[in-house]
This record gives structure tokens, sequence and C-alpha cells, in this order.
């Protein structure tokens, strides 16, 4: 087994002296060699981090004594090598950029959807619409089979995306996923505000259901926030890479394309047109 144990979790829950938290954490961290991403802030914390087991669990234990993280649940996934190039721990208004006022998840969630439930709803061939709240690039790189798109560069682009929605959905089944579970915490009740009557979330994503349930009714592989682009149903690093002009996610059928250049452009800027996508960091960041 690869000896890098990467790490991705979340929480909303109401925190409090966050300065003195960020402090502790940024030398916890670094004393215990990890690398990768913490944000802090008053709505809770959401972390992508990789390093040796026993640094990692060091890490949660640390986390789970903090007032309201004691149930703090990672998905873990692992690597040949670290997947990231520093650590950052940082205080934001939100742990999730979404700048709509009044969504409180801690208090007011959706309902979640476990993984192996939305399988057998699959297999039943039950009538629901997945609805995948990732940015376009990430959709690129796979999505369940018959899942509808947002149609986003930016999850604040969500809203404006939910007033397209046909308006016979409002009162039909619809269950949201992204890549850990973050995005929809906030989606679910935002959508739920805006008169949708039965919305579900993926509980744990699409890692979690890869996890409970491989990769039945999921095409492609599912972008991740880190230097491994993408992982499989395996939870497997796989061969995508990003394109270094324009970060955009690029298939191994893309990077065969005549116009992908190592460095310098692929099929999606070819021309050297750069891109506002970001780079790797937490889900959300």
């Amino acid at each position: 087994m690869s000896a890098v144990l990467n790490i991705s979790t979340y929480k909303f829950a109401p925190l409090t002296e966050l300065v003195p938290l960020r402090d502790r954490l940024r030398i916890f961290t670094v004393a215990h060699g990890l690398r990768g991403t913490i944000l802090l802030s008053t709505e809770g914390i959401n972390l992508f981090v990789a390093g040796l087991r026993d640094d990692v669990e060091a890490l949660l234990v640390e986390l789970r004594a903090v007032p309201g993280l004691a149930d703090l649940a990672p998905k873990e996934s692992f690597s040949s090598e670290q997947p990231f190039n520093r650590m950052l721990v940082k205080i934001k208004k939100e742990i999730i950029a979404f700048g709509v006022e009044g969504i409180d998840p801690a208090r007011r969630p959706s309902p979640k959807l476990p993984a192996r439930t939305l399988k057998q709803w699959l297999d039943e061939g039950r009538a629901v619409t997945l609805l995948d709240t990732r940015n376009a690039y990430e959709v690129k790189l796979g999505t369940f089979r018959g899942a509808v798109p947002a149609g986003i560069d930016h999850f604040r682009d969500f809203p404006a995306a939910v007033a397209k929605l046909p308006a016979e959905l409002k009162d039909q089944p619809i269950v949201m996923f992204c890549t850990g579970g973050i995005r929809c915490e906030k989606a679910g009740p935002f959508m739920e505000r805006e008169g949708f009557t039965n919305v579900h979330q993926l509980d744990g994503g699409i890692l979690k259901y890869f996890e409970e349930c491989g990769g039945a009714h999921y095409e492609g592989e599912c972008f991740v926030f880190d230097r491994r682009v993408g992982v499989d149903a395996a939870l497997r690093e796989t061969e995508a890479k990003l394109c270094f002009n324009c970060q955009m996610p690029l298939t191994v059928a893309e990077q065969s394309d005549p116009a992908y250049v190592p460095d310098i452009s692929c099929p999606h800027c070819i021309g050297g047109k750069k891109s506002a996508h970001r780079a790797p960091g937490p889900e959300g960041s």
C-alpha cells in the first residue's frame, strides 16, 4: 500500500477563538511533517491534509479535542508521493465560498442520502434527478450516468444556475452531489429556500460513494483538489494531468492531442490563452 495517507473532511459547527486555534494548528502540522490546507471559520472547518498515518492520526486527535469537532470523520485515500506542496492553515469567512447569507448547514441541513441507498435507487431505476453541483472543469473528468450538470465555473454561480432549472423539478426527487459533500451542505438548503421540496444530498459525495459502492452508475473518474488530479472508483490516482497554462484537467486522450504541449498549451487553451481556474486546494476553498 502507498505510504502517504490523504484525508479530506469538513464539519459545520460554530467555532470560536480562531486565531489561537490557527496558530496552534500551524505549529502542530509543521512539527508532524504534514502538508495540505486547513480552512477555519466561525461556521466550521474544511481540510485536505496528507502525511504519514501516525502524523495524520495525531492531527485528528488534536482536531477532535476542539469543541464541536469530536465526531470529525475523514475520507481516506493513498498516494505514492506527497500530493501537496506546503501546509496552510487559514481563517476564512466561509469554509465553502458561496456568498449567500442565511444558509446555515449546522442548524438547518437538508436530508442526506447514504451512498448505498443512492446505488439501490439507481439499481431499481427509480425516477430521480442527479444534480452535479461541481464546476464544469471537474465534471469533464467524470460524473454519474445521466446526471444534470449545474453548468457553472465557480460555486458562487450556483444560485443563478438553480434559477434556470425547470419549474417542474421543484416537486420531483433530486439527489445533488459533489466531490466530498461540502458544497451540497449549502446547495441543499439554498434549493429548499428556493422552493424545491424533495432535495437530498449524497452523504460524503462521490469519494464516499466510491469507497462504499465502487463505480456502479458512474462514468469516468473524479477530479480531486491536489496534485493527483483524478482518482478512479477504487480511489487510486489516475493518469489525468492539469494543463500548466490553463489548469484544466486533461484525460489521457487529451494528452495525446497535438495541441497538448507540456508547460505550454492543451486543447482547451491552444494559442496560449490562460484560465481563471484555481490551483488545487480544499474543495470549495
